[in-house]
């Protein structure tokens, strides 16, 4: 195999929700409130039941010059087409050679964050739904075989997450996205009955529960003066200690065919993991009362955890310490980690090394099979390589373009801090009243 034969699909993407995007969507009974995108002083913002987000654009940086990067963009003139035109991200996945896509949101947070915390239940589920809706019509239906379709549930009602799966089930939908940890938003923990009917419902119906990095625990900020290198190194990290709760977890032992992955999260620090986790069984458990039934808590974890990689030389030497049927590659477009528009390029360097079966499985089957997801159904496989793709995409312009905007606070001459981003984010995302 050569690196224009690859199939690549990617399991952590992220859809800018374009203006209008509730619109149509929104019950009657809830006419003029629907989320609304607005200019307020050069800024493009979510506005929400009387409150504005203005931290829109959420780090979408492709196709800009890296001397540009930062926490922004803030308007839609910033961005990249491709980040909120559904008809241009298609444009640039053939560009950098992407057979599929699984797009977590954005403006209500990865795992729905705005709407799960907002007071008015009944609104925030219309607004739930609303987003799905247009997820799955709009944004996966306008380009079959091209989209992983994935919705949010309300977490605050569990029967009536209950009901939005198997609504979307029968839209060809087999994934949810949800935080990492739950209790971190004032949720009830994964060791909680409160989620079995959740997870009953995924088990049962062959849904995948996607955990992004940051939805529930975050990468600490080692303090204000550290250069936000340190922070950005670690982010993929934070969701280790996530990931060691999910392992010993109840809901294996009752729903077996359950799945959940990791987005974000990369493998290299995986193969430790498992070791510490059945040392901690081998010489702690007489005393914790956990018990695997014979197993090792690593036998758990390549049975039922997704783990998913940008670029991950070390994770990719070491599968034989995981279960290589398991883990998936990602693009992670448009943010500042994706390797748009040479991510072929850049999965090559990582996985070439391996065998083509290999290859195969951490750059689409995996997630074909996990994610009930079959392109090949509606296109030819050699449409669907690498080298063919590109090939449609000769009039992209993939060359970086400067698209204006404010430079991030303390870009320049001296180093870049945690404390400079701490309090651009909060200037950028802080809800105020309209």
């Amino acid at each position: 195999m050569n690196m224009e034969d690859m199939i690549l699909v990617s399991v952590d993407d992220h859809a800018i929700e374009p203006r209008g995007a509730f619109d149509r969507h929104m019950p009657a009974k809830f006419k003029g409130q629907a989320p609304q995108n607005k200019n307020i002083d050069g800024r493009d913002v979510w506005v929400f039941d009387g409150k504005a987000w203005g931290y829109m654009g959420l780090n979408s940086v492709v196709g800009r010059p890296k001397e540009e990067y930062g926490m922004e963009p803030l308007s839609y003139d910033h961005m990249r087409s491709g980040t909120h035109n559904v008809k241009d991200r298609v444009d640039d996945m053939n560009a950098n050679g992407i057979l599929g896509s699984l797009c977590f949101p954005t403006f209500p947070g990865f795992a729905g964050q705005k709407f799960q915390a907002h007071p008015n239940r009944e609104l925030s589920l219309a607004a739930l739904q609303a987003y799905n809706d247009w997820h799955v019509e709009d944004w996966c239906g306008a380009a079959p075989g091209r989209f992983i379709p994935m919705i949010m549930v309300p977490m605050w009602d569990i029967q009536a997450a209950v009901a939005e799966v198997k609504r979307h089930v029968k839209n060809g939908v087999h994934a949810i996205t949800f935080p990492d940890n739950p209790a971190m938003l004032d949720y009830p923990s994964i060791h909680n009955e409160y989620w079995d009917p959740l997870w009953k419902v995924c088990a049962d119906n062959k849904v995948v529960i996607n955990c992004h990095i940051g939805t529930g625990t975050h990468a600490p900020h080692a303090s204000d003066e550290s250069p936000i290198d340190a922070w950005i190194t670690s982010m993929p990290i934070s969701i280790a200690n996530s990931a060691a709760d999910w392992i010993w977890g109840p809901m294996w032992k009752k729903y077996p065919d359950l799945r959940m992955a990791l987005s974000e999260g990369s493998i290299g620090w995986i193969p430790y993991l498992l070791e510490r986790a059945d040392f901690t069984t081998a010489h702690h458990e007489a005393w914790t009362h956990a018990s695997f039934d014979g197993e090792k808590p690593s036998d758990v974890f390549k049975r039922h955890i997704i783990t998913c990689f940008i670029e991950d030389k070390f994770g990719l030497h070491n599968l034989e310490y995981m279960n290589e049927d398991m883990v998936c590659w990602e693009c992670d477009y448009p943010h500042s980690d994706c390797t748009w528009p040479y991510s072929p390029e850049s999965a090559w360097d990582s996985v070439s090394h391996l065998t083509d079966e290999q290859i195969n499985k951490v750059t689409h089957l995996n997630t074909m099979r996990e994610y009930s997801y079959d392109p090949f159904s509606i296109f030819e496989r050699a449409e669907c390589t690498v080298g063919a793709l590109r090939r449609k995409a000769a009039h992209v312009i993939i060359e970086p373009r400067s698209l204006g905007g404010a430079k991030p606070e303390g870009q320049g001459e001296r180093i870049v801090t945690s404390g400079d981003i701490n309090r651009m984010f909060a200037a950028a995302s802080a809800e105020s009243a309209l």
